[in-house]
């Protein structure tokens, strides 16, 4: 029978050696948070890196802009695929082990972007080697997101998750505000194939201090007794990864079936997906939007398009702030959620407007306006935290997140017909706005907001 609590749940760790307190200026969990945030602003920097060297790619490989969109989408492709296994390899090891070989891998993918068309400049030989490389990079990454709500269901309670997740989904934004202006100088004076190698030596960097530094709470050297009974007296499931990996539920053809056949996962896959739609668009196609449909120079390009990346930053971090002080207040877990990824995600649907002008200026003010929105809509992974049965957490968000990046693999190849078929983006802006209102939509159909559990091995309904 499903279950649903209104409180964590709190799985028995291993007894440890009592240590005395000490005091922290800075509690550890905040370090954690810190490290998942700069991984992630990598992880995304890898992701668009080739919306930022698109053109300079295309002018040397010789691509058509539907190969390219092509191109954008095969990191979908894989990733999608590979989020099921992912899941499964966190339930199993725990967030520590696979995320650094994730970290290591992605990152030696990105690094082998560089030599593409090196060896040959035939156009299909190019197109089928670059292909196979973001293939690669979707499948080492698939465990980072899972990996990023797993720590943060271990190391924050309740009321502080809302912001947790929203710092290091905020990562995303704060890849392009920081990496495009980088990115696109780096292009425009030493060549494309440099940003892949320079991505990819920043990204075995953090692999690295993530092995030495990251362990599951009650083994980890810094944090304290104090803190330990704070997180986990809060709801943070601090025993997650410390219980051995021989003791932790197996999740097998019965357990997928019945986290298959939840409610909430298909409400908040389907939300996913609709947020992700206007995250490609903006990784993908964006500064070519800029460079191609509005005549802006490269160098010019990667500077505007950090500020509608800067304003989704801060919305992102005002929309978990929000969630956590509605909560805070009294209002249930399910509005304190719901309530201002709605009202961010409506917001999000301005961009069609930009089809209205030729402003530069208000077409970056419109952007601005419509990813600041957008920002503080992305309380998926809030919610996904939320709602993860402790049994299959890091399957159930790894099935959300899969679902939810199909938009991945619609969303560039769709504007890449688009563009090519009308040689304009304005029906793709119409297309992309239309995912704030089906976000809506889906928050609505989600039902309530509350941890799931699979408390005996009967079959369950949603």
């Amino acid at each position: 029978m499903l279950k649903p609590e209104s409180g964590e749940l709190a799985a028995a760790g291993p007894a440890t050696p009592a240590r005395p307190e000490r005091s922290r200026r800075i509690p550890t969990r905040f370090l954690v948070l810190g490290l998942l945030f700069v991984i992630t602003v990598v992880n995304y920097a890898d992701r668009s890196s080739l919306s930022i060297t698109g053109t300079s790619v295309r002018e040397t490989l010789g691509f058509s802009a539907v190969q390219l969109g092509y191109i954008f989408s095969a990191f979908s492709w894989a990733y999608v695929v590979a989020q099921l296994p992912g899941g499964m390899l966190l339930d199993r090891f725990g967030a520590r082990r696979v995320y650094a070989g994730s970290l290591a891998l992605w990152t030696l993918a990105t690094a082998a972007t560089s030599l593409a068309g090196l060896i040959t400049t035939r156009v299909v030989i190019a197109l089928v080697v670059m292909f196979a490389l973001r293939l690669l990079l979707g499948v080492f990454e698939s465990p980072a997101f899972p990996a990023n709500a797993r720590v943060a269901t271990i190391w924050f309670p309740t009321a502080e998750r809302g912001q947790a997740t929203a710092v290091f989904n905020s990562g995303q934004y704060f890849a392009t505000v920081l990496f495009a202006p980088i990115m696109a100088w780096v292009t425009h004076e030493f060549g494309w194939r440099w940003v892949f190698v320079l991505l990819g030596a920043l990204g075995l960097a953090l692999a690295i201090v993530w092995w030495g530094w990251m362990y599951p709470p009650r083994e980890h050297g810094r944090v304290t007794p104090g803190e330990v009974e704070a997180m986990s007296s809060g709801g943070a499931l601090v025993d997650m990864d410390a219980t051995p990996a021989t003791a932790r539920t197996r999740v097998d053809r019965r357990m997928l079936g019945r986290v298959l056949a939840t409610r909430p996962l298909w409400g908040i896959s389907v939300f996913q997906y609709a947020v992700n739609s206007l995250s490609y668009f903006f990784i993908t196609w964006f500064p070519i939007y800029l460079t191609q449909a509005r005549h802006i120079s490269l160098v010019h390009a990667g500077f505007i398009a950090a500020l509608p990346a800067l304003a989704a930053f801060i919305g992102g971090l005002f929309g978990g702030f929000v969630s956590d002080f509605l909560l805070r207040r009294g209002v249930s877990l399910t509005l304190a959620r719901k309530a201002p990824a709605a009202i961010g995600l409506l917001l999000g649907t301005v961009i069609a407007v930009a089809n209205f002008t030729d402003s530069t200026t208000v077409i970056v003010m419109i952007m601005t306006t419509a990813f600041f929105g957008k920002g503080m809509g992305s309380l998926g992974w809030a919610i996904t935290t939320d709602v993860a049965p402790t049994e299959a957490a890091s399957i159930f968000s790894s099935l959300t997140n899969g679902l939810g990046n199909i938009a991945g693999i619609i969303t560039p190849i769709v504007i890449g017909y688009i563009v090519q078929t009308t040689g304009s983006f304005n029906v793709a802006l119409w297309f992309v706005a239309a995912h704030g209102i089906l976000a809506v939509l889906a928050l609505i159909g989600m039902g309530p907001i509350r941890r799931l559990s699979f408390t005996d091995r009967t079959e369950v309904s949603a």
